[in-house]
């Protein structure tokens, strides 16, 4: 296939819509910002994009997208109805009987699925595969008719022990789709055909949940693309940090989850290895959410599983982020006891922060920013702003933190910032020590509009070795997209026991599922070097109810298979478990659960190079001043300075201001930022 000459990466977040520009025939990289249209992102989308030129002539745009998280945090999904086996209609509301509150018989759940919108059909699938009731069509059509009757939008088609035999519910899904009005269908063997019921239960409902909405924004996202005469290729990320197309989005949208964070932690690691920093905390700071992942040794972890919130359970590879809600346009508020907090809840784009003059009365992380001088009031980013109203924001810092708490503007706003940077080092802490990692061991990599203004709690508060600032922090996750590889995740329930295995036969659905994934990737349309196939299984000791994941040092090659082995798969065991629990369990058999496949078409390498400041960058060109800063209770003089200008080894010691379009970077007293040759900012102690 031939590659695309121009790609454009398009991150939309709660506040901003941030977008790179690479040519690949040229190297020449852009950068653009617009602001976020929360309700229509559609119209920030294609305003973004304009504002790097005429969208027709662009090759393929890659999206990042927070429409699916919004949803299911927000509750607002499709009305969705589900089918299922007698017996088993509220295994979405038992879930694995765990509850909110861990104390106390209280805290209610509620289900994406009422009781009125889950109903049985006769069927039975046995463990083994075998079919004791054969599935009546004209039951699901009657099921489906009542579904609809109720007002469903989408239909999850869930039966027990699918994973082993799926031919009942490929029956009930053709009689569904024969009378369903909409393509928003879909079956638990389509979506994961794996072993327990309710991971399988929820995965399934949680996509047909989001089928309606994310199929209606690709839909008005193309419908502005094809108004702008654009026909090049568009594509989004997925949770994995890989990247889909968009009829797979619409038919797997669970795979979007967490799609804008894990580009940024795709990019934030390629950046970071290049430079030497292999192990490294990402801290991406947005409008509305702190976003963390652990990276070690130059690879991002992935989770088979993953709780969005309580209850919203899904089972698909994901890049592991935790996510808590402390962003720029977090609200600042004490509380009836007098304490001070900031977030969850967020001002986002609209109205946004108070001194964004559009109608916010209550004062945000960033207002408190902006009160200390550490964001220039004359330079907003976004473009959209001409000026931000610093006398607003000090007001009503004032009026709701500072006179409740008996202090002055500053100071008040110098505690909402350190209220905050208490949450974000602890979201760290909790990927890094509670794991087991040693922070002193792994440098910080914040980006987002706001990481960079943090760059010294981050190191002083978790005692984190450094901080690396990549070259254009606040578009980090869109440079991500275009990153990315492109990637295709299957996996399938065997259940065997290692003892005895047929290899042939397990090379065989290894061949089968390893051409299924290649065939998936191979027709993305976008440029890849070569396409890479991966396998995993989920094995345990007989007797116990958790896996480990074990990778296989094998590969699909041709005809030739994989070369699996009895062998080769104890190993890897051994080896996966002992990383895992430090020691083996010797005489007790061996079960393989799970077969994971993974097709990565491998993209192009970004040249990191082509971010590098010009060669006649100067230090004295990119001198802006000074101006007071308010740092550890008092006004500092620091200086201000042109980021994107300063040279490749030149060093800047705090207290100092580092301006560019997309982000502020502040570095504290006491510590020193160095450029180096890929632009980024080394941050370390003096």
């Amino acid at each position: 296939m031939s590659p695309h000459r121009t790609l454009v990466g398009v991150d939309v977040g709660g506040t901003f819509t941030d977008l790179a520009f690479f040519d690949e025939a040229t190297r020449t990289f852009r950068t653009a910002k617009a602001p976020s249209n929360r309700g229509d992102e559609a119209v920030g989308f294609i305003e973004g994009l304009k504002r790097l030129g005429p969208i027709a002539e662009l090759g393929a745009i890659i999206h990042g997208t927070t429409v699916g998280t919004n949803a299911l945090l927000e509750r607002k999904g499709a009305r969705i109805g589900l089918i299922t086996t007698p017996g088993f209609r509220d295994a979405l509301e038992m879930r694995r009987r765990d509850r909110p509150n861990t104390w106390g018989l209280w805290g209610d759940f509620t289900p994406i699925a009422s009781r009125e919108m889950r109903l049985e059909v006769p069927e039975r699938t046995l463990a083994d595969g075998t079919i004791r009731t054969a599935i009546d069509s004209a039951s699901v059509q009657a099921a489906c008719r009542a579904l609809l009757a109720e007002g469903a939008e989408a239909l999850a088609i869930v039966f027990i022990n699918a994973y082993a035999n799926p031919a009942n519910e490929r029956a009930a899904y053709e009689a569904a789709r024969a009378i369903w009005p909409n393509p928003h269908v879909a079956h638990s063997a389509q979506i994961l055909p794996e072993i327990r019921e309710f991971e399988r239960t929820s995965t399934t409902a949680l996509n047909a949940y989001l089928q309606p909405v994310v199929a209606s924004y690709l839909t008005r996202l193309e419908a502005g693309l094809e108004a702008e005469a654009f026909s090049g290729s568009f594509h989004i990320v997925q949770s994995n940090g890989g990247v889909m197309s968009t009829a797979t989005a619409r038919k797997f949208p669970v795979r979007t989850a967490l799609s804008g964070p894990a580009a940024g932690v795709i990019a934030a690691a390629a950046i970071a290895s290049a430079a030497g920093y292999p192990d490294i905390v990402t801290a991406d700071l947005g409008g509305t959410s702190f976003d963390v992942s652990l990276v070690a040794g130059g690879k991002a972890s992935l989770a088979a599983q993953t709780t969005i919130d309580f209850g919203m359970v899904v089972r698909t590879p994901m890049i592991e982020i935790t996510t808590i809600g402390a962003g720029g346009g977090s609200i600042a508020h004490v509380d009836a006891g007098g304490l001070l907090g900031v977030g969850p809840e967020s001002a986002g784009s609209r109205p946004g922060p108070v001194a964004y003059g559009q109608g916010n009365t209550r004062p945000t992380l960033t207002d408190a920013n902006i009160v200390l001088g550490r964001i220039n009031a004359d330079k907003p980013i976004g473009g959209k702003l001409a000026r931000l109203d610093v006398e607003a924001a000090r007001a009503a810092i004032l009026t709701s933190i500072g006179e409740p708490l008996g202090l002055g503007a500053e100071a008040a706003a110098e505690a909402v910032i350190r209220v905050a940077n208490a949450r974000m080092a602890g979201a760290i802490r909790l990927v890094s020590i509670e794991r087991g990692h040693d922070p002193a061991r792994f440098t910080a990599v914040p980006f987002g509009g706001g990481g960079a203004l943090h760059v010294g709690a981050l190191i002083r508060d978790v005692g984190l070795r450094s901080a690396l600032v990549p070259r254009y922090p606040g578009i980090t996750s869109a440079l991500g997209c275009i990153m990315a590889d492109i990637r295709h995740d299957q996996v399938m329930t065997v259940n065997l026991m290692l003892d005895g295995v047929d290899a042939g036969a397990l090379d065989a659905r290894m061949v089968e599922a390893g051409r299924q994934a290649h065939a998936v990737v191979a027709a993305s349309g976008l440029s890849m070097e070569r396409i890479d196939i991966t396998y995993e299984l989920d094995m345990h000791y007989q007797g116990q109810t958790h896996t480990v994941a074990v990778p296989l040092p094998v590969t699909l090659a041709g005809e030739a298979g994989t070369g699996i082995s009895q062998a080769i798969i104890r190993e890897a065991f051994e080896r996966a478990y002992a990383a895992a629990f430090s020691r083996l369990l010797p005489g007790i058999p061996v079960r393989i659960v799970n077969l994971r496949t993974a097709a990565i078409g491998r993209r192009p390498a970004f040249d990191l190079k082509a971010l590098a400041p010009p060669a006649d960058s100067t230090r004295e060109a990119a001198r802006l001043g000074s101006r007071k800063v308010w740092f550890d209770g008092g006004w500092h003089e620091a200086s201000i300075w042109d980021r994107l200008a300063l040279p490749v080894g030149a060093e800047i010691a705090g207290p100092a201001i580092l301006e560019q379009p997309d982000a502020t970077t502040v570095i504290d007293p006491g510590l020193v930022a160095r450029v180096d040759g890929f632009g980024n900012l080394i941050v370390e102690r003096m």
